[in-house]
């Protein structure tokens, strides 16, 4: 199926058109590299090395037995409402259960934020490099996305809240921020999230947080800094999560947006013309997660703080290789000096190391030359990809 070959201003694009227009998946481009491979060692995907937890796994049987089968409310179940409202209320500021809304994942609830916002033409601004899909969400609606990239050097990387500020002029609809970041690791200070809020109240510029890894933050504190510690309930601020990073629960397919209530209603109405609802075993796996669960984030906190520890060194010990310490996330998004095709570049580690990495460019134009590696993983199998890493780049 062939574009149209003329230029269509962007408040003309029709569904179909917005959707010729989107980007395919890097990430599975170079998976799908690996067909018909069985020694692939993979770490592309954001996803551990590890099951979900038994009891949650458990609590999700037990409803499926009890024949928990039917539909449920739009908003999700009014208990796991009420316990996310708990849960929030105690690193942000108190949350009410009609602020919050359960969606079938992270994905999901910033796809219906997204069609609640915007629409074809407005202008979205975002910080990258940045998970495809984020960026890719907004143009489904024929919006126009502006990208403000971060800066990079070995030391992390950092935001140029100037140029930021700068880039969030009158008329702009809404900013994206996802922090700790997916794929860099960097983090969002709380001075800068202040100054980016007061910028955006004055200019009725929506705000839409992606804090997928919100708790999977190697900083003080139980959390990653957030604009919910800052932002009160008039604020035009929405924030998306997901139980998939923190609760070991990717495939599960939960997650929940906290919105003023006047948008909250006209999200409802949207999860009817998309979903319906999350099924409730999925939901009661969730609640159990959210009642039980602290232990499991704190273990796998420190798992993935030694995974980083050990694998950052590893990487920098590499000729050419310069690797940032990642603040949060379960990511090493690292520079090959000399590689301008990482798309090829990863490719071409599948079929000569059997090492499966995701190649920067996935995360935009700003991220080529650098490769992302999950890291949500075993120590052994960490040491094992860094030997073939470094075999393939002596071979280069």
């Amino acid at each position: 199926m062939n574009l149209p070959d003329f230029p269509i201003p962007l408040n003309h694009l029709t569904a179909r058109d917005a959707v010729l227009r989107l980007r395919g998946s890097k990430i599975r481009e170079v998976a799908n590299a690996s067909l018909g491979k069985s020694d692939v060692l993979a770490f592309w995907f954001g996803e551990p090395d590890e099951l979900t937890p038994e009891f949650i796994r458990h609590a999700g049987i037990k409803s499926l037995e009890a024949g928990e089968t039917f539909y449920t409310h739009n908003y999700g179940l009014a208990e796991l409402r009420a316990a996310l409202a708990a849960y929030l209320s105690g690193p942000h500021r108190p949350v009410s259960s009609e602020e919050i809304i359960v969606t079938s994942s992270g994905m999901s609830a910033l796809m219906l934020a997204t069609q609640a916002l915007v629409g074809a033409g407005d202008r979205v601004v975002e910080v990258t490099p940045l998970w495809p899909n984020l960026v890719e969400i907004p143009k489904v609606l024929g919006a126009h996305v502006e990208c403000l990239p971060l800066d990079f050097s070995p030391a992390g990387w950092t935001l140029d809240l100037d140029r930021l500020l700068s880039a969030l002029t009158p008329g702009t609809r809404a900013l994206y921020i996802n922090a700790p970041n997916n794929p860099t690791g960097w983090t969002i200070t709380c001075e800068e999230q202040r100054e980016v809020l007061e910028h955006c109240r004055r200019l009725g510029i929506w705000i839409v947080a992606d804090d997928a890894y919100d708790r999977l933050w190697f900083g003080e504190g139980p959390a990653a800094p957030a604009f919910l510690d800052i932002a009160d309930e008039r604020d035009r601020l929405v924030t998306t999560n997901t139980f998939s990073k923190s609760w070991l629960m990717t495939g599960w397919r939960i997650g929940w947006l906290v919105a003023p209530a006047e948008l909250a209603v006209q999200v409802g109405k949207l999860i009817e013309y998309n979903t319906s609802c999350v099924p409730i075993f999925v939901q009661r796996a969730a609640l159990t997660a959210l009642q039980s669960g602290e232990p499991v984030i704190r273990r796998t906190v420190e798992r993935y703080r030694r995974a980083r520890d050990f694998l950052i060194p590893k990487l920098n010990a590499i000729p050419r290789v310069q690797a940032a310490t990642p603040n949060g996330a379960m990511y090493a998004f690292f520079r090959v000096e000399g590689m301008t095709d990482s798309l090829a570049f990863c490719r071409k580690l599948v079929v000569d190391a059997q090492l499966g990495l995701a190649p920067g460019v996935a995360f935009g134009p700003e991220g080529e030359g650098f490769v992302r590696w999950c890291f949500a993983s075993s120590e052994e199998r960490l040491v094992d990809g860094v030997g073939r890493l470094s075999e393939a780049l002596s071979r280069a």
